[in-house]
């Protein structure tokens, strides 16, 4: 059959969405597609109706909605304490980050200077989430091709240590407006000292098996990503980096502490836009991730004090607007926020990356043969509570 239409699910079925979720037992032209055990797809499901001719993508739509939960309307009946529990809960794989953007931007309305250690902890942890969110993007390669580079065992040792650190494995509800709610000491340090060490050799591993012929087969030219699609949709993080698009929160904006380590952010080596290219861009940040870390822990050493600004029970945000933008693992992160001066926001929005780059798809996938479409899909970073937030 030369024309045909499909429905691809892409990640893990509720009971009750479908009759069965065994392959053999779904709708006729439904395939479900499993980007491995570890991969972030798991979590969630998207919907993706396409049109192909023998054999070749000719049209995409993207399919989103099935888990919207509301956060933004939520985030207006929260005071700010509040708000910063729910705000790690739509990214799950980068949860520190949507506590960080929240409280950066409350703090710049309130001209709130945060302790310098606060700072450079944070920062620490922004990297350390990152490396935690790309691992598990990074999964889909052994999943596709033989060998172990150590993936599974450095997820669990990040969450080791978030759990250490915070009390909670997965979302670590540490961030405070005005600082942080957990500080590290020597030992915590230098067990992520080592972590960072391990994180640093399975990026090279990974980075090994990308560019292997037998993974460079399946994903060398597939899902190419050009700038104008990039343009078109919003597209930011490393997809775009691989795409050739300098585009990184951490150079071209101060906070944190990057104006001081931007020596360590280097351009991504792999810029061809393919989905080989995006996939080696993830691993290759592990890597920078990694290096910023140790240089976040040298500084941290030598730099005591304390890791909050003590503010009352009730926080007030000044009447007036602001917004504010992070890079966060898959992309432009940015938080609107409205204030009429009481104890809740009258408005905030969330910027996510997902939503952009899960709508590119519609363009990307255009010329892609249909058993090519797995590799399009786990090279392509997204979360679903990210998209329907």
């Amino acid at each position: 059959m030369a024309h045909q239409r499909l429905r691809v699910l892409v990640g893990s079925l509720a009971p009750g969405v479908l009759p069965a979720t065994h392959p053999a037992k779904l709708p006729a032209g439904t395939i479900l597609l499993d980007l491995g055990p570890e991969h972030p797809s798991g979590a969630g499901l998207i919907e993706l109706r396409l049109w192909t001719e023998n054999d070749v993508i000719t049209t995409a739509r993207v399919a989103v909605g099935a888990m919207h939960r509301g956060a933004e309307k939520l985030f207006e009946v929260r005071d700010y304490r509040q708000i910063l529990m729910l705000a790690d809960r739509h990214d799950w794989q980068a949860p520190f980050f949507g506590e960080l953007a929240v409280a950066l931007v409350c703090e710049q309305m309130m001209g709130l200077a945060v302790p310098e250690r606060a700072v450079w902890l944070r920062t620490l942890l922004a990297e350390h989430t990152r490396i935690l969110s790309h691992c598990g993007f990074l999964s889909y390669v052994p999943h596709r091709i033989a060998g172990d580079p150590g993936l599974r065992h450095l997820r669990e040792a990040l969450r080791t240590q978030t759990l250490r650190l915070t009390g909670n494995r997965i979302h670590p509800m540490a961030i405070r407006i005005g600082g942080l709610a957990v500080d590290a000491d020597d030992a915590w340090l230098q067990v992520e000292l080592q972590v960072a060490t391990q994180a640093a050799r399975t990026a090279d591993a990974v980075l090994t098996m990308i560019d292997s012929p037998a993974f460079a087969a399946l994903t060398s030219g597939v899902a190419l990503l050009d700038r104008e699609t990039i343009q078109q949709f919003g597209v930011s993080g490393p997809a775009a980096r691989a795409s050739g698009v300098d585009l990184d929160l951490r150079l071209q904006q101060h906070y944190l502490g990057y104006p001081e380590l931007a020596d360590l952010i280097a351009p991504p080596v792999r810029r061809w836009g393919d989905a080989q290219a995006r996939l080696g861009v993830l691993a290759e940040e592990v890597a920078i991730s990694a290096s910023l870390i140790i240089a976040c822990i040298d500084r941290l050493k030598e730099l005591p004090g304390p890791v909050s600004v003590k503010l009352g029970k009730i926080i007030r945000v000044p009447e007036g607007e602001g917004y504010l933008a992070i890079e966060a693992p898959l992309g432009i992160a940015g938080v609107f926020l409205v204030s009429r001066g009481e104890k809740t926001p009258w408005r905030l929005k969330l910027r996510t990356p997902s939503f952009n780059n899960i709508s590119s798809l519609e363009q990307v996938l255009i010329g892609v043969r249909t058993e090519a479409l797995e590799s399009a899909l786990a090279s392509m970073g997204y979360v679903v509570g990210d998209i329907d937030k």
